[in-house]
């Protein structure tokens, strides 16, 4: 029985240490109204998870990609970064404007939903608001580092940011003046958010002939995947798709890497105070 007792303390041990295998927590998310209907033509809404900590909690902002399905980027992740003590939000940009995707045609204020998240959660007394990240997947992504990048929107805003996530995001364009620590994920083999344009944009320089010097902003790292394409953490895409003439696909690796690369980094920066 001690032998059995041993044995059964190390996989949980193991478990612990290995948040790719870890299950997620299985408490429900809440649906809030992120706004109020008067103060918005489009009032926001999304789904919210408790870290389970007694007190004020590092917290997450999650922003869904072009194609929307907020419900199943919080089973995804929301509920796993819950699982790790942290409030998640989930962000639904698309139903509150009675769209199906963004497409060619998604609203400049869809921008500043990542803001209009950290303000409901700033007013949250069981969220700590110097501790909140944004966390953004493909047009979500690029969201998540708009929202960050030193410029108006994020010297204008009351509340800020303290760590951005973007997995997979469109680089092209951003001069990487970053305010906070920011991490980015992507495939190798993506051909929708090219790896090249976010490698250039990390090392302070692009296409469009934009650059900054080394030393501005706060330093960015990037985590580029072999043999992963776009939506590589997506598991209902086991079977490859082409959507739009780019190849989508899951991979169990890089997701797998990417889990303990997320969590390390939160950890990292917006960190649980024990």
């Amino acid at each position: 029985m001690q032998n059995r007792a041993k044995i059964a303390a190390l996989i949980a041990a193991w478990l612990a240490g290995n948040p790719a295998e870890c299950p997620a927590a299985e408490s429900p998310p809440i649906i809030v109204e992120i706004e109020s209907p008067l103060a918005s033509p489009h009032p926001l809404q999304g789904y919210l998870r408790q870290g389970g900590n007694a007190g004020p909690s590092p917290a997450v902002v999650l922003l869904h990609g072009c194609s929307g399905n907020w419900q199943r980027l919080d089973e995804r992740w929301g509920k796993r970064i819950a699982s790790w003590g942290y409030v998640a939000l989930t962000v639904d940009s698309l139903g509150p404007r009675g769209l199906t995707n963004c497409g060619d045609g998604a609203p400049a204020d869809l921008t500043l939903d990542a803001y209009r998240a950290l303000n409901f959660l700033a007013r949250d007394p069981l969220v700590d608001p110097a501790r909140v990240a944004v966390l953004g997947f493909a047009h979500g992504g690029r969201v998540a580092l708009m929202s960050v990048e030193q410029g108006t929107m994020e010297q204008t805003s009351p509340n800020k940011f303290h760590a951005a996530i973007a997995f997979y995001p469109h680089c092209l364009g951003f001069k990487g003046q970053m305010t906070v620590p920011t991490l980015i994920l992507i495939g190798e083999l993506d051909d929708w958010s090219l790896a090249k344009e976010c490698r250039n944009m990390v090392e302070g320089r692009d296409d469009w002939g934009i650059s900054r010097q080394r030393d501005q902003g706060i330093p960015m790292k990037l985590v580029v995947y072999p043999g992963a394409h776009h939506a590589f953490d997506v598991s209902n895409l086991t079977t490859p798709r082409t959507v739009l003439g780019h190849h989508l696909e899951f991979n169990q690796s890089a997701t797998d890497q990417s889990i303990v690369a997320l969590r390390e980094f939160l950890d990292a920066t917006i960190g649980r105070r024990e």
